[in-house]
């Protein structure tokens, strides 16, 4: 048993410290660690003058989702942006298509973890300048929650995002 103390006490100041793995509190490691489905909670955005917004409002609609082989999708939108008065997504306003580009984001391809770096290679978008980009977020991640930064988003500003993990 005397010789178990000393392995106790090391054990116990690095999960005081964090370094260790404990469910609900460790940093992922790996593009494992990510796999499941995550919610948005928020994404804010501060411009180079200091002026914050939030793109999508103060509880954005939509999913990440990561899989076990490297893949995610992401699909984001601003809840309660005007429908279509037509009822046909080919034949909408001038009005109507800004406030849907504006207000919604999906990507699609391939992730990896670097580090504390989480890359994204987008092969897919609603946003075609994003096509064939290969997008990194420094990010933490605990078994519920995922926030990640942006150093420049497709406007311009700097992210933060927030997102929870579907259970």
């Amino acid at each position: 048993m005397k010789g178990l103390a000393p392995l106790i006490v090391v054990a116990a100041s690095l999960s005081l410290a964090g370094v260790g793995l404990l469910p609900g509190t460790a940093a992922a490691r790996a593009a494992k660690d990510l796999a499941g489905t995550w919610a948005w909670v928020s994404v804010e955005t501060t411009r180079a003058d200091g002026t914050k917004s939030q793109p999508f409002g103060p509880a954005p609609a939509g999913l990440v989702m990561f899989d076990d082989n490297g893949r995610f999708t992401w699909l984001i939108s601003r809840p309660g942006r005007a429908k279509f008065a037509v009822n046909n997504r080919e034949k909408g306003t001038a009005e109507e298509n800004q406030s849907t580009v504006q207000g919604s984001l999906a990507f699609a391809g391939t992730y990896s973890v670097e580090g504390e770096t989480l890359v994204f290679r987008v092969e897919a978008s609603t946003y075609p300048n994003a096509e064939g980009a290969e997008q990194k977020r420094s990010f933490t991640a605990t078994a519920t929650e995922l926030r990640w930064s942006n150093p420049a988003t497709s406007s311009g500003a700097a992210g933060q995002a927030v997102l929870k993990r579907v259970k």
